[in-house]
């Protein structure tokens, strides 16, 4: 492969941040890092990629000083370190970002930054301090934020800046960030990505771990790859290609987009009338959505996670009660009696692969073909007789499903939990999409799913489309939303900001909306019905179209 260079061969004149040798460790049986070697250049961004599983999470948690190594060395800038906590990684001039955040909500920016850095028992001087060196750090960095404003009440774009802000101020050096764009609209992740230009093109180093190639390939200068525990390939980002790149994490040729012919939409499947939710607190996460699907197509719903998509699959799915007209071929569905639980739903012709596979889509405690079961039990072709279900049956249909959806092991008996993610999620999909639903619901399909296993679901969306079903698709990956749907709809603070064709959207176009905007970005996409909302959230806020 072309700029590829064999792991613990790396060869590189300049000075090195961070240079791990032959690490290994092992977690009873399972190896999650196997005699790993990696050199990391100053000054540079370097991206680490793989598989869940793959190790990578182990690794940087090493170096961080949450884990200990059973074997290897670690060097920093050069010199023999060891790091048996995170305290000493700090002092090491480490820092990391986490993909879960680690601030304290109803403190500010300044004293979430220096918590556990105080200078001594009085806080006052601590915090003059803190903020004259905000102030520096967010005129060099880009790194704008109020250092009196509550954390709660900041978006998720600007909480990531005070854990970088975090880390700066107790001198870091060398910055790792744990899948960093996972929660932020695509305005944001290009803020983001000035901010880390800015922290390179002042001699900061940066390891970034993502699953994301499109950002690989945008801003860091190498990455390294891994597979199943071991270091497979560093390559130089600008000599490789996504394409490439996929195949080194799985071992195989992958197809990063799935070929999707013209939707053919038919008849009105579902239609959707001032629908509103609100949640226990009586906040209205739902306010007034008005939206519509038709056979043979796929809806994507796209936005920023917590502005209503999840109360929409749900209120869909029987799990939550709402307000307003849901017509499902021709009938009106219950949204608040006895008949609005997803027992009723599923009767009515909706199937609903969950968000939370863990928490809503399957015991994970229980086996994989009593989980085949789960909310179909009902089926005659499950039943022995009135009272008892047919488990030989139940047994023989998860051995077909999980042969027909790749599934791995294909042990219809193993535990739920012993599956990978990627394995959960075709459990679940095989046993919604397989009752031939006339809607399927499917939030966020390929969160945290290997890259092999998205081409397979991806596969398996569009074939349900092409087989003449209703999809309604609810992801936070934009990519996904604008590869798989034939309509986007966006949502913001439980609002429908705008929809139309997938043709036209750009990225700058869903990111505005993502962010509750309108503008000349949004009008520009030629075919989409703009809310009147966006452009009044524009001008409220001040912001250009």
């Amino acid at each position: 492969m072309k700029g590829g260079i064999a792991a613990g061969r790396q060869e590189t004149a300049a000075p090195l941040a961070i240079e791990l040798r032959g690490i290994s460790k092992a977690f009873g049986t399972v190896q999650a890092n196997k005699d790993i070697s990696i050199q990391v250049a100053k000054g540079t961004i370097h991206g680490i990629i793989g598989e869940n599983g793959a190790g990578k999470s182990t690794l940087m948690s090493i170096l961080y000083g949450f884990y200990k190594a059973d074997s290897g060395d670690i060097l920093i800038n050069g010199t023999p370190t060891t790091i048996p906590d995170s305290q000493a990684a700090i002092r090491a001039g480490i820092g990391m970002v986490f993909q879960h955040f680690k601030l304290v909500q109803n403190f500010s920016v300044l004293e979430n930054v220096i918590l556990g850095a105080e200078d001594g028992a009085l806080l006052r001087p601590s915090l003059a301090k803190a903020r004259k060196v905000l102030a520096d750090l967010a005129r060099e960095y880009e790194l704008e934020v109020h250092p009196d404003a509550v954390i709660e009440e900041l978006s998720v774009g600007h909480q990531q800046r005070v854990e970088i802000l975090k880390a700066l101020y107790r001198h870091a050096d060398i910055l790792i960030l744990d899948e960093p764009t996972g929660v932020l609209t695509p305005a944001e992740a290009d803020h983001l990505f000035r901010i880390l230009r800015n922290l390179k093109e002042q001699g900061k180093t940066v390891v970034l771990i993502t699953h994301k190639l499109r950002e690989i390939m945008e801003i860091t200068d190498t990455v390294s790859v891994m597979r199943r525990g071991e270091m497979t390939a560093t390559v130089r980002t600008a000599e490789t290609s996504p394409e490439q790149l996929a195949e080194l994490m799985v071992g195989r040729k992958v197809l990063l987009h799935v070929p999707k012919g013209t939707a053919k939409p038919g008849r009105r499947v579902l239609e959707i009338k001032d629908l509103r939710v609100r949640d226990v607190d009586g906040v209205e996460r739902l306010k007034g959505i008005d939206l519509s699907i038709r056979a043979g197509e796929i809806l994507g719903i796209a936005g920023v996670a917590g502005n209503g998509q999840t109360e929409l699959l749900q209120v869909l799915g029987g799990i939550t009660q709402g307000t307003g007209t849901v017509i499902l071929n021709d009938k009106s569905l219950d949204l608040t009696g006895k008949s609005s639980d997803g027992q009723s739903r599923r009767r009515d012709g909706i199937s609903h692969v969950p968000e939370d596979r863990q928490h809503l889509g399957m015991i994970m405690d229980f086996t994989a073909w009593e989980n085949v079961a789960f909310g179909y039990h009902n089926d005659p072709a499950y039943q022995k007789n009135r009272w008892l279900m047919d488990n030989g049956a139940i047994l023989e249909d998860t051995k077909g499903k999980m042969e027909r959806f790749d599934v791995r092991p294909p042990i219809p008996t193993l535990q739920a939990k012993s599956f990978s993610g990627g394995n959960q999620q075709k459990i679940i999909l095989a046993r919604e999409i397989e009752r031939n639903p006339d809607l399927l619901l499917v939030g966020q399909p390929t969160r945290g799913v290997d890259i092999g296993a998205i081409e397979f679901i991806h596969k398996r969306i569009v074939a349900l489309r092409d087989s003449g079903k209703a999809v309604l698709l609810v992801s936070v990956e934009l990519d996904e939303i604008m590869s798989l749907s034939d309509r986007i709809a966006v949502m913001f603070d439980g609002h429908l900001m705008g929809i139309g064709p997938a043709e036209s959207a750009t990225q700058v176009g869903l990111g505005c909306l993502m962010a509750g905007l309108g503008g000349a970005d949004t009008r520009a996409m030629s075919g989409w019905d703009i809310s009147a909302a966006a452009d009044e959230q524009r001008l409220s806020t001040g912001t250009r179209g």
